[in-house]
């Protein structure tokens, strides 16, 4: 054991027994740090519209400030990035975080001195939870890959821009560099495909212990790194990896994928990062759902998706097992920010939540509403009695086929398909019913027939997300939608 592995072990227990007394008293934490953001952000144009110092608590903060997407932000952002200080927090960004999706442009998401340390810290908790409670601590003493997107920033603007994961890069502990890979340079290749192929020159050699990132990219680098070094598994490459970390989507759908890569399982941690703020993380391997961040710059609401109450939700007021949209307060300037993911808690003392889904993304067209979570469970449910290999999939409604009824059309991408398609998409289907009860009657009444799946070529879906600018360490494959826009070209 090394000196600094040694060290690592009683330090993780320190900060994480601190971090777990202020998550068993949410609703405490959550008003501390609601008067805080409220005392700093009512000295700012937003702040005074919305008579922030007037805000006590919940009520008075939902009922001052109206619920946004980016688009209700936009004209504030837009004064910011033409040079206004004092607009929705005091001074001006650090940095603007650039997104975008499949549902909007380019959005510009503020960045403060205040809120950096939330996306750093944050997931620095998140690997010191994983020490405290496994013991382990060895992957501190080799290399660490984080697949990310390139830390050279624009500054053209007055404000810095670029990619959550380059920003962040850009401010790595110095204890972390030396362990640190890729390169500089390596990271800051903007084609992808040519990234990954340097990535793996880079890496192939070196003893690596901690690989951080998507899925989907991940699962890309493993498959050019064996190409590469013609091993049959990722632990014949790399002997000592043994976390791996990723965040952005549910890893369910590719984890049969990854383990036959990788040459078995792996310890993983998974986080749920945002441009808006860093959310949750999983603090313990045997408990269900990701401990949300309550006491480090995010003041969250909650509005559920049943019903017609858009009043968003207290931590003191949510429940277990409810759907719930999530809104964000924060001390970058978001106030009464729509975020776009839903979430439902499995634990409230500690707040532990699961992400389940987009509010954009789904599939009703039929009145089902089916859910990303509804689809990834099917899935995994039918894998476990018809295995195979999934690299990647999306859902469509096919409401007008040229014969027969209406379904649900699978686009899947496999890497090694299930020996009996036939009895594969039974499996799914019968396992989908089980979990969302409209569709079970839509089938039932002859209203859809069975799913049917679309098998899409290997490499089909890169090729797809290259074709729209979105093959980078960030990009995500939306899981569904209420229309074919995202599956033209895939079939």
């Amino acid at each position: 054991m090394s000196l600094k592995s040694a060290i690592a072990k009683p330090y993780a227990r320190y900060v994480t027994d601190a971090v777990m007394r202020r998550a068993l008293d949410p609703v405490a934490t959550q008003q501390a740090l609601l008067t805080r953001l409220v005392r700093f952000g009512g000295d700012t144009a937003f702040g005074r519209e919305h008579r922030l110092h007037d805000v006590r608590g919940h009520t008075d903060l939902v009922q001052a400030v109206p619920l946004r997407d980016y688009e209700g932000f936009k004209p504030y952002v837009d004064r910011v990035l033409f040079g206004e200080d004092d607009v929705l927090w005091p001074g001006k960004p650090l940095y603007f975080c650039k997104t975008s999706g499949t549902t909007s442009g380019a959005k510009y998401i503020p960045i403060t001195p205040e809120s950096l340390p939330n996306h750093i810290g944050s997931a620095r908790r998140a690997l010191l939870a994983y020490i405290a409670h496994s013991g382990r601590a060895d992957f501190v003493d080799g290399k660490m890959i984080f697949l990310q997107g390139s830390p050279v920033l624009d500054r053209s603007r007055r404000i810095p821009t670029g990619r959550l994961s380059g920003i962040v890069a850009n401010h790595v502990p110095a204890y972390l560099l030396k362990n640190r890979m890729p390169g500089f340079a390596t990271n800051s290749i903007a084609d992808w495909e040519t990234k990954v192929e340097a990535i793996v020159g880079e890496t192939m050699q070196a003893d690596m212990r901690l690989i951080s990132g998507i899925p989907a990219w991940v699962q890309m680098y493993f498959e050019r790194l064996l190409t590469r070094t013609g091993k049959a598994t990722v632990k014949e490459v790399f002997p000592h990896f043994s976390l791996f970390v990723y965040g952005g989507v549910n890893y369910d759908p590719y984890r049969n994928r990854m383990e036959a890569l990788i040459g078995g399982s792996v310890p993983s941690v998974e986080l749920f990062p945002a441009s808006e703020g860093f959310i949750a993380y999983q603090d313990k391997d045997n408990d269900e759902g990701l401990l949300l961040v309550v006491d480090n710059g995010i003041y969250f609401g909650f509005v559920p998706m049943q019903g017609n109450d858009r009043r968003p939700r207290s931590i003191a007021e949510v429940e277990l097992n409810t759907q719930y949209a999530l809104v964000l307060y924060t001390n970058a300037g978001l106030w009464g920010y729509e975020i776009g993911d839903t979430v439902k808690f499995t634990s409230l003392s500690p707040p532990r939540i699961k992400v389940t889904g987009r509010t954009k993304h789904f599939t009703s067209a039929f009145g089902e509403h089916v859910i990303a979570e509804e689809v990834e469970g099917a899935l995994k449910d039918a894998l476990a009695l018809v295995p195979g290999e999934v690299a990647e999939f999306t859902v469509a409604p096919q409401t007008a086929p040229k014969d027969g009824l209406p379904y649900h059309e699978w686009f899947i991408e496999f890497a090694a398909p299930p020996a009996d398609m036939a009895r594969f998409a039974v499996a799914m289907d019968e396992a989908l019913q089980k979990r969302n009860p409209y569709y079970k009657d839509l089938i039932a009444g002859k209203v859809l027939r069975p799913l049917v799946i679309a098998a899409v070529a290997r490499g089909g879906f890169a090729a797809w997300m290259k074709a729209r600018g979105m093959n980078d360490a960030q990009s995500k494959m939306p899981r569904l939608a209420n229309d074919r826009r995202y599956v033209e070209g895939l079939g």
